[in-house]
Parts: C-alpha cells; structure tokens; sequence
C-alpha cells in the first residue's frame, strides 16, 4: 500500500501538464504603493551557497534583466544558506514582510520543508507572494569518477546488504529535495528509505565538494549543476530522474526508468515576493517575468545551465503550488516524514 501511495503521490507530482485554473492574487497586497517602483536596487536571495540551483536561477534572472535592460536599477544576488533553506526563509517570511525590493529563488523545498516532520520549517508558499515559475530540472545520482559503483543498482545492491555502508549525501535537509531524490530509487527497490545513511549539507555545492573530498559514496544533486564536473572527469552520472534522456553533456546519462527504477521526479524553480508585497510591485514583476522568459537572453541561460523552460504566471504558479502541497503531504506521510 506504501508503494502504491508513494507511486500515485509521485505521478501527481511530477506531471507536467497540470491545468492550472486561476486565482486571485489581490487579497493581501497593499493599496496606494507609489508609481515609482523600483526606487531603490534590488536584491535576489538564494537561500543556500555558491553553485547550487537556487543560486544559479538568481544569477540568470539578475543577469538577464540586466542585459535587457528590462530593469534599469541593479539587481545583487545574495547567498544566504541555512537549513536548507529553512533559514532564511524565516527571515523572509517576518523581517522581509513588506520589502517589495527583496525577492527570494526557491524550488519544492519551499512545499516540504513547510510539511515534513524533523526540522520542518513554520514558514511555507502561503508566507510570500508567488510571483512566477521559470523553469524545471531532474535529480542526479552522481559519483566520483573512481567510484567502485558503475550504476544505480550497484548502489541499491550495496545499501540492500548493508545501509551503513554507503553515504548518500545532498544539498538539503533530510526529507527535503535532494534527500527525496535519492531515497525514491532505494524505495522502488525494496529498500525501506528511512535506513539509508543521509547526510545533508547547505546546497549542491558543498554536497559535490563532500563527495570529492572522500565524504560521501554518493550524491542527489540537481541534473543541470553537475555537468561541469562531468566534463572535467570529477564524477560520473549512474541516472537522471527525468523521464527521457537529457541533453548536453548528460546525453549518455540513463534515466531511472532505464535502470528498472519506475519513478520519475521533477524540480522546479520559481521566484516569490513577501507576503506583503504591494500591488504595484506585484503587477511590475509579473510584467517583467513574463517579458523576461520571451527573450533571447533568457533562453541562452536555460541552455547554458541545461534547464528546461516551463514558465507559470502568478495566478496559475500558486494554484499550482496549492496543488503540489496536498501531493507533497501524502508523499511525506508514505515515506514516514509528515509532521
């Protein structure tokens, strides 16, 4: 029955083509904002350090408005990890209340970390205002390149024998993204997911550093950070978590399903406002997003960081969230992790 619910949890979550209905996006915003917005520079935070997801999709939209000229006051992107997340989006959730000029990159974290039950954070999607999804991404189960582990079985063979034997390590808490990420194979495998040794550090970057320093077997990192070492021989990708192969340097890269794993797992990446973000500030960046995501610039970011363009205005990105969070639960609840 676990299986069952995890797989159907699963389906709903990762598919791509949710209809999304509108919704209202008024309540909560701040009547008679000035017209002058932006009056000051704008900072993006990513909520973990350099080289990770969140961090790369702050840089690009920064850069993109930059080259755009979409935005004429500067944008700085800051790193601010903790938690996995968890973090800072405390502080965002309370002290950035009303600063329309703070903005904040987060991906499904933002939905599980709000739902799990060990360090689960108080603050999810209901504490901002959700301003557009941009992009998805895949899982990756990454290795050193001179790993004795040659494929994904290998390491579900090894941790069926002895779950002590192998550390799997991400870039998020445990239960968040990256844990679920490399537990769901272990799950499809027979394997009881909460005896899987899990280490977590403060996003991808340090969770490659980790595994290249010897202190990890095995990483769940996000498909499209990996390609650099990929290319210069640190590591090597045993599977994706996507449904059909990627491109780029991951072209030879198997999918789960490829390896008999029967699951799929998709990451999005979006960008939110506070939860009291005035009206103007609200209609000024839902217009430049979407001017944003038409442009050129912004498609040779996609490629560059190998991200798949999937764009949600405000209205239809929150009834999205709004139904990722229901599926999020019964996920959490299968895997034992629910609060």
């Amino acid at each position: 029955m676990w299986k069952k619910l995890t797989t159907v949890a699963l389906a709903s979550m990762l598919a791509l083509g949710l209809t999304a209905c509108s919704a209202d996006e008024s309540e909560g915003k701040v009547e008679g904002a000035t017209s002058k917005y932006p009056e000051s520079n704008i900072t993006i935070v990513a909520p973990s350090g350099a080289g990770g997801g969140w961090d790369l999709t702050a840089r690009a939209i920064a850069k993109t408005m930059s080259e755009t000229k979409l935005i004429d006051k500067s944008i700085v992107v800051e790193n601010k990890p903790g938690g996995g997340g968890a973090v800072y989006m405390a502080e965002f959730a309370t002290k950035e209340l009303k600063n329309d000029h703070v903005l904040l990159v987060k991906s499904p974290p933002i939905l599980i970390n709000n739902n799990k039950a060990e360090g689960n954070s108080a603050y999810g999607y209901k504490d901002t205002t959700p301003l557009a999804q941009l992009t998805r991404d895949y899982g990756a189960i990454v290795v050193k390149a001179d790993s004795k582990f040659n494929s994904l079985k290998d390491v579900l063979e090894a941790i069926k024998k002895d779950p002590k034997s192998v550390t799997l390590a991400g870039g998020s808490a445990p239960g968040s993204m990256d844990h679920l990420v490399g537990v769901l194979p272990a799950f499809e495998y027979g394997i009881d997911p909460k005896t899987v040794k899990y280490v977590s550090y403060d996003g991808g970057g340090e969770a490659v550093a980790a595994l290249l320093g010897g202190n990890a077997d095995v990483i769940a990192t996000d498909a499209s950070t990996i390609g650099a070492y990929l290319k210069s021989g640190d590591v090597r990708v045993l599977a994706v978590s996507s449904s059909e192969r990627l491109g780029g340097e991951l072209t030879e890269v198997p999918t789960f399903k490829e390896e008999g794993i029967d699951a799929e797992f998709t990451i999005w990446r979006g960008i939110f406002g506070p939860k009291e973000m005035s009206e103007t500030a609200y209609d000024y960046w839902s217009e430049k997003l979407e001017k944003m995501v038409e442009s050129d610039e912004w498609n040779a970011e996609l490629e560059k960081n190998g991200w798949e363009s999937e764009y949600r205005n405000a209205d239809d990105f929150t009834t999205y969230l709004e139904e990722q969070d229901k599926v999020i639960v019964e996920l959490l609840t299968a895997l034992g992790m629910q609060k």
